[in-house]
């Protein structure tokens, strides 16, 4: 059930995830001439990409963005977009790298040409801190109450492999987790990022806290999300592959991390 974060790493505290295989060195390519890059984001999705107090574009993945750029020594812009015009945008031409949370599928790898993943979505399980209940493995969860949000792909999932314990359906993550904080539910099982925000919110006022490792089974929560490029633009996927790659290995993605993930959804 519980698939790990492959390579990560850890810096004050908070979980850092590597999605790059180190015994696996990508090559840069020739970018002599290459014109001024521009990317496409929206401004909505935080803390991957969101306005900031001084309404530019920041973001991880923005920021990521940037950092990429310098790493290749290229000129960038941002543009801001709503997020469903992004892609038609792009075939456009009306930018050059789409920098938000498209999930990485089938049918846009048909269209687009992408990076590998720099960010995914993990399940998460949160629990009260006062309860002192076992991390969810094994048998851990057997007559526990584990509150899923009804129709995602986490009930799906909880379905699958959680059938010792009393699942509790909620319409929406907000009212699960009040459940949770009210005591009412035992477990809280639900997407990593959102919980994050919660956990380190003023909403969940210090209630609760991960338990146990990352769930990232690709069937269930998807690939990712990487850079998204046309597929005539094939150096550029690769230059930008490459340059994630080196701000990995530099500390750069690390820093960039911690900066927008206090509370690491990893």
């Amino acid at each position: 059930m519980l698939v790990s974060a492959p390579g990560g790493g850890s810096a004050q505290g908070v979980a850092i995830p590597n999605f790059w295989d180190p015994s696996v060195q990508l090559d840069r390519p020739d970018l002599t001439g290459l014109r001024t890059v521009r990317f496409l984001i929206d401004d909505d999705f935080p803390p991957l990409h969101f306005a900031a107090l001084d309404t530019n574009p920041t973001g991880f993945s923005v920021e990521l963005a940037r950092a990429a750029c310098e790493r290749l020594g290229l000129t960038c812009t941002i543009q801001v977009r709503r997020f469903d015009t992004l892609l038609d945008a792009l075939a456009d031409k009306q930018g050059d790298v789409v920098a938000a949370a498209i999930p990485l599928t089938a049918s846009l790898r048909q269209r687009f040409a992408v990076t590998a993943p720099y960010f995914k979505f993990p399940a998460r399980f949160v629990v009260r801190k006062d309860r002192d209940l076992p991390a969810p493995t094994g048998t851990a969860l057997k007559g526990k109450t584990v509150g899923i949000i009804g129709g995602t792909a986490h009930e799906a999932f909880a379905k699958a492999f959680m059938q010792m314990a009393a699942l509790k359906s909620f319409p929406e993550l907000r009212a699960a987790q009040t459940a949770l904080k009210d005591g009412d539910i035992d477990y809280l099982f639900a997407d990593g990022l959102g919980l994050a925000l919660w956990v380190g919110g003023e909403d969940a006022g210090g209630c609760c806290d991960f338990s146990g490792g990352p769930y990232l089974e690709s069937r269930f929560f998807g690939e990712g999300i990487g850079f998204v490029v046309r597929k005539d633009d094939e150096t550029l996927r690769r230059a930008f592959d490459y340059a994630l790659q080196q701000l990995w290995k530099e500390g750069k993605y690390a820093e960039l991390y911690l900066r927008f993930f206090p509370i690491s959804p990893f």
